[in-house]
């Protein structure tokens, strides 16, 4: 490889000093930035190939290492289903012949009775039989006393009575009945278990972070795919990272991971059920996102309010501990571009003071947020802008109610005489949303700012309200 050292060695030979001796220094001058340029190009070329060979390297183990998981997975899955199949069957035929067992046996009984009545009469037959014989060859003297003990025994034994032998139409006759169709339905069921894919029906989109959270969201890759549900996870990264937990189950294809903590790595993956369906998609791909924001929180100690171990849900206490019912922010963390919300998760008695809503300094002594240098919807769902209440309104805030505030700088300077006209005032633009209406309007204050405190005002207990 050529080094910066060997090329000034090469172009810094003594040369012949003559009339172009100047010249011939300029030459060499530009052929030795020529060549430090072309070095440092390639360089540059050589490491960008070294990362799409990572890249490639990379690629080529989620490959080979899915693949081998995946058949894993079949084999392991046939091997159970074969083995619980094989038990089903095993024990279907025990049941089986169980059952001709015993009708064989309750049908065999009676017939093995009768026998051994026939052949009881068979031999009491044979006896008589014997006993007449010799009746008949003795002698005279004997013969009547013979006949006579003969006669009486035959009448004893009731030669015309003959127990019933049933026919075969009356006895069972034992039969299997199988039907061929389960065969049939098996090789249906078989041919269209399970599935072989090569990306998951769902993929992570964009992580997006917020303050002490990311939103994440996500997209179908298969559009064949009937998603009725999604199933989002995320956990840290890293050894201590533990195992996936469920953020979200629902219809929804984005969703905020609150509760997060800045500047550390977090892994998100989302699946999907199909419609009819109990069972989950594969995961998709996992993605690595983190948040480099601090959460929203509520300042600490303000009297009449008690906060949450993270200080992002605030509780309005007794009403009689504050004269000036306003909790701020513990510092301007909301900046332009992203998006406030306040939630309401309990209500208390209403005012026309309540308000929530977000304002360039935190200044103590005002009764509520309807004040200069802040917009705020109250919870009868007015709009103030610089204390002013504007004509549009929005639905009032109640328990479940979601209050959004999103902004964009208009302009950041006086540009016009306009603008110096109104005493150097700067516009943001100020979208309010609630319910499934929305108030867009320009906001003018007295300075340029760059992050904005937040804050709500109750003037009654039992308002609790979370902000993210």
């Amino acid at each position: 490889m050529i080094t910066m050292e060997a090329l000034q060695e090469c172009v810094g030979e003594k040369l012949p000093l003559d009339e172009r001796g100047g010249r011939m220094s300029v030459e060499v001058d530009l052929l030795l930035q020529e060549a430090k340029e072309s070095i440092e190009a390639a360089q540059n070329y050589r490491s960008e190939l070294q990362q799409r060979l990572n890249g490639l390297n990379q690629a080529r183990k989620q490959v080979r290492g899915s693949s081998g998981q995946a058949r894993e997975a079949l084999r392991r899955h046939f091997t159970e289903l074969q083995a619980a199949a094989g038990r089903l069957l095993t024990e279907r035929l025990a049941t089986l012949l169980a059952e001709v067992d015993a009708i064989e046996a309750d049908s065999v009984k009676p017939l093995d009775d009768c026998q051994s009545l026939i052949e009881h009469g068979v031999s009491q037959a044979d006896e008589l039989l014997k006993e007449g014989e010799a009746a008949l060859r003795c002698g005279l003297g004997e013969k009547e006393d013979k006949l006579g003990s003969f006669t009486k025994k035959a009448m004893h034994i009731h030669l015309d009575s003959l127990p019933e032998v049933p026919a075969l139409v009356d006895v069972p006759c034992v039969s299997a009945q199988l039907d061929d169709s389960l065969l049939g339905v098996l090789r249906d069921r078989v041919s269209r278990l399970g599935s072989v894919s090569a990306h998951p029906p769902v993929q992570i989109d964009e992580l997006q972070e917020r303050p002490g959270s990311v939103l994440a969201r996500w997209c179908k890759v298969d559009e064949d795919f009937a998603a009725a549900d999604y199933r989002l996870q995320f956990r840290r990264s890293g050894s201590g990272g533990g195992q996936f937990e469920d953020a979200y189950i629902g219809r929804d294809c984005e969703f905020l991971v609150l509760h997060l903590d800045p500047h550390t790595d977090y892994q998100f993956r989302v699946c999907a059920r199909g419609e009819g369906r109990t069972e989950w998609s594969p995961w998709s791909i996992p993605q690595t996102g983190y948040t480099t924001l601090a959460p929203h929180e509520w300042c600490p100690g303000t009297e009449g309010y008690i906060l949450s171990s993270r200080k992002n849900i605030a509780l309005r206490s007794d009403s009689s501990q504050a004269r000036y019912p306003i909790l701020y922010s513990n510092a301007p963390t909301y900046f332009c571009g992203q998006t406030l919300t306040f939630k309401i998760s309990a209500a208390g008695q209403v005012d026309r003071r309540d308000s929530v809503g977000v304002c360039v300094d935190s200044r103590k002594g005002a009764e509520s947020l309807q004040r200069d240098q802040a917009v705020c919807i109250s919870t009868n769902g007015a709009v103030f802008v610089n204390g002013k209440e504007m004509t549009n309104q929005l639905p009032a805030v109640t328990v479940g109610s979601a209050v959004t505030f999103d902004m964009e700088v208009v302009n950041l300077f006086p540009v016009s005489n306009n603008n110096l006209s109104e005493g150097g005032h700067f516009k943001l633009r100020v979208t309010i949303g609630s319910g499934n209406r929305e108030v867009v309007f320009d906001w003018l204050v007295d300075q340029a700012v760059d992050c904005l405190f937040f804050g709500c005002s109750f003037v009654h207990s039992g308002w609790k309200v979370l902000v993210f």
